[in-house]
């Protein structure tokens, strides 16, 4: 389906995942590649076209969610068909479906726990970082039996801390609240770090420096992902995982 290079597997225990890149799809124009998303004015048949080749890639339908920068965390019903729902993140110990999160410069943050087998999926942007998102989704693992300090993450690609430039005034209120964030563009502008700040509120949750993989791409800088910053029409790329 993709570029292995973009389709790796993370770094985590008890899990099957995923990020996906443009490579491999059939969409057009503006979304050429393997775009995922409904709502961005791509063709219908080839958004559905894509998330067959995903089903196919990962072994299991991808459950997907309609993305608002919420903290909200959807838990999936223990068995049978999951509820369309309006949330950012999303957990389940179920083997026979994949959650899937689509970003585009975002931070897409999957976390797994081979012991319970709780997997989980967190679309992480400015607001749905600082709005706690990522403690939301630990804390609903934990529900499931989970420990912080037996779980793995990976923070997938993203717009890097370099390139993210934000007004003075917005990134003051986010590394107020989030220290780890506040950044300099490679221009000399105020930016924001996001994927440091996520590194920071996963390890302040209990999770090991050591288990968190977030060296990957920064989307901006790199076309084979789709990024909003550099252009507002285009597609959505995701992070995918499913219970091993």
């Amino acid at each position: 389906m993709t570029d292995p290079l973009l389709a790796r597997a993370p770094r985590l225990r008890g899990a099957r995942a995923l990020f996906t890149g443009r490579a491999g799809g059939v969409s057009r124009g503006d979304h050429a590649g393997l775009n995922l998303a409904r709502h961005v004015g791509d063709d219908e048949a080839d958004v559905e076209r894509n998330r067959a080749l995903l089903a196919a890639e990962i072994g299991a339908p991808p459950v997907f969610v309609t993305q608002v920068h919420s903290a909200r965390v959807q838990v999936l019903p223990p068995h049978g068909p999951v509820p369309a729902a309006t949330a950012d993140a999303q957990v389940t110990d179920r083997r026979d479906v994949a959650l899937a999160i689509m970003v585009a410069d975002c931070l897409p943050v999957l976390l797994s726990d081979p012991v319970t087998g709780t997997v989980a999926v967190a679309h992480a942007g400015r607001q749905g970082l600082l709005g706690g998102v990522l403690q939301n989704t630990v804390a609903a693992m934990a529900d499931f039996g989970a420990r912080p300090a037996d779980l793995t993450a990976s923070i997938g690609p993203s717009i890097c801390g370099a390139c993210y430039e934000v007004p003075a005034p917005m990134r003051e209120e986010a590394s107020a609240q989030l220290p780890a964030t506040r950044a300099v563009t490679r221009w000399g502008t105020p930016a924001l770090d996001l994927r440091a700040g996520a590194v920071a509120v996963l390890q302040e949750a209990g999770i090991a420096a050591e288990a968190i993989d977030a060296e990957h791409p920064c989307t901006l800088e790199d076309e084979r992902f789709y990024s909003y910053r550099r252009q507002a029409r285009t597609g959505r790329f995701a992070g995918v995982i499913r219970r091993a």
